[in-house]
Formats: C-alpha cells, sequence, structure tokens
C-alpha cells in the first residue's frame, strides 16, 4: 500500500483514481463494507482504490477539548487499510488551510486536479468544507460538472441501530468488548512500542512493559485483563492498566502499563499489540504503594481466573 502524505507528493503515474474520504475511526464493519464497494469499482475500472484521510482529525485540530477518543492512532489505521487490500492512501495535514477551504474549492483542489478522480464513494451523513458546507448532493452536482461519479453508501446497521465510532467508544467506556468485537469485527487492541519508565512495578514485584497511546484521549481507563501479541508465537496473557497514573501523580498523559504473567525478559524497543478482553476495575488512587501492590496482586488473580492462566509455583 503507498502512503502518499500531501497533494504536492502526488506523481502524474498516481492520479486517476476511485476515491473515499473520512476519518475512518477504528476501520470498523461499516468501514470495511465501503471499502469493499470501492475495491470492486476499481476492478471495474482498473484504478488504484485510493482512501482519503486526515492528520490531526479535523475535531482535533479544530476544538482539541471536545475531540473523541481516537480508537486508533494512525499507525494502527494505516495497518488496517493496507489489511482491507486499500492499495493507495493520500494523507492530508488538517491545518489552517484545509479549514478555511470552502467545500468547492476543496473538491476542485482535491479530486480534480489533484487525484483526477474518476469515483468517489462516501457515506450518507458525510460532510466537507469550511462549516461542514458540503454534502452529498453537491458532491453529485460537482461530479457532473468535473466528469467523475459520485455514490452514497447507506448506513451499516447492526440490528436496528448504525455501525459508527460512536458506539464503539460508548461499548468501550462500558467495558463492553464483545460489543465492540461486533461491530469492529475483531478484538480491539492499542499498539505501541515499549518504553522506559520510572520502574516502579518492577519496586513492587509487578513489572510492566509501558507503551505510550501516541493520543490525547483515550477510549478506555482502567483496569484489564489482557492478551499480547509480539513477544513470542503466542498471545501473552497479563493484566493492564490505561490512564494517568494518580497514585503516582503520573499527571494528564495517557500511559499503557502492561504486567505480563510469569515472564522474564527485556522487551524494551519490542512492538507489541495488547488486546483487551476483560474490564477488572475502574483506576483509582490508592494512599500508599503497600495499597497498590496489594490490589495490583488481586487484579492479577483476577485476570488469571478470567483467561484460565494459573498461577504458577
Amino acid at each position: 500500500m503507498r502512503v502518499i502524505r500531501g497533494l504536492h507528493n502526488l506523481a502524474p503515474r498516481q492520479r486517476g483514481t476511485v476515491a473515499t474520504i473520512g476519518n475512518f475511526d477504528g476501520v470498523h464493519l461499516g468501514h470495511r463494507a465501503v471499502f469493499g464497494r470501492l475495491r470492486a469499482q476499481g476492478r471495474a475500472l482498473r484504478l488504484p482504490a485510493t482512501v482519503i484521510t486526515f492528520e490531526p482529525q479535523a475535531m482535533e485540530y479544530l476544538a482539541p477539548d471536545a475531540a473523541p477518543a481516537r480508537l486508533t492512532r494512525l499507525r494502527e489505521k494505516l495497518a488496517a487499510l493496507a489489511d482491507c487490500g486499500i492499495e493507495q492512501v493520500v494523507l492530508l495535514e488538517f491545518g489552517p488551510k484545509l479549514a478555511r477551504m470552502g467545500a468547492r474549492e476543496f473538491v476542485r483542489e482535491l479530486l480534480v486536479d489533484g487525484l483526477s478522480a474518476r469515483y468517489l464513494l462516501v457515506g450518507d451523513d458525510f460532510r466537507f468544507g469550511h462549516g461542514r458546507g458540503g454534502d452529498f448532493w453537491l458532491l453529485r452536482e460537482i461530479g457532473r460538472e468535473h466528469g467523475f461519479a459520485v455514490e452514497n453508501l447507506h448506513t451499516i446497521t447492526d440490528g436496528d441501530e448504525r455501525v459508527s465510532s460512536t458506539r464503539i467508544r460508548e461499548a468501550l467506556a462500558r467495558g463492553d468488548f464483545a460489543f465492540a468485537r461486533r461491530l469492529l469485527g475483531r478484538t480491539y487492541r492499542i499498539c505501541g512500542r515499549v518504553g522506559h519508565g520510572h520502574k516502579r512495578g518492577r519496586n513492587i514485584g509487578f513489572p510492566t512493559a509501558n507503551l505510550n497511546l501516541h493520543r490525547r484521549v483515550s477510549p478506555l481507563r482502567g483496569v484489564y485483563a489482557v492478551m499480547v501479541r509480539g513477544i513470542a508465537d503466542r498471545s501473552w496473557p497479563g493484566v493492564a492498566n490505561l490512564g494517568t497514573r494518580p497514585t503516582v501523580d503520573g499527571g494528564a498523559r495517557y500511559l499503557l502499563e502492561v504486567h505480563l504473567f510469569d515472564f522474564s525478559g527485556n522487551l524494551y524497543g519490542r512492538h507489541l499489540e495488547v488486546e483487551f478482553r476483560h474490564k477488572l476495575r475502574d483506576e483509582k488512587k490508592f494512599e500508599s504503594f503497600d495499597e497498590l501492590k496489594i490490589q495490583i496482586g488481586r487484579d492479577s488473580t483476577s485476570a488469571r481466573t478470567f483467561l484460565g492462566t494459573p498461577a504458577t509455583i
């Protein structure tokens, strides 16, 4: 999969596409339906299936304090798009220029002059341009003027409700991982590289692998039973805390700390995938490290029970 960062990096041979536009946070089953239709149209026209997306997302630039929690960081989203068979991603920086750009200017610069799009597929709630002034009907009108087709893929539903990133965030917040998995089409996971922490967990008998989340807000907060990939040729059980570590005055930055059961070894620099299986409790502040140590022991026992991983003697 080619990743093109900015329209200025488009080569002439990369013009002529079938495309879709959006944030695609989580790359859930609704998004996958869009991509399946896009790939089919690409095969019919012999053109690359292209996803246009933004970094940061529009709300993260326009109203960062109100922006929803990210389900996937950019690296995770690109990996998921590749798994969906997308051939080309155009990654646009959302900043002052895009924020000011009107709907017609957006289409002309991006889809006509930039990509020479032949076909555009969007969801039924798609809005674009300054003040969200553009919609599907404006796209169809501009498409007729410039010779590209526009199709609306209607809402993908689960029962009577639409599959959406918002519903997945809500499910994760209440610890309903089965429902989140149903909408995502996979177990929810967070990926990251193991970095150095303060080594306080090691000092109380529970060493942790520390992963920076690379996002302002996390869709999860609390203590979880997890399975971790990237260590050996199998998933490894553990218990994880995701939050701001109030007992150690961790501050506002979210951190994922994972204690792996019965593991010894150096994981620094390793890229791990942490799959969340069950919420054990909310994050809380303890009065002392002794209280924290006791609680981590209880959490580990609960996680082992849920995951079916007995303690070694």
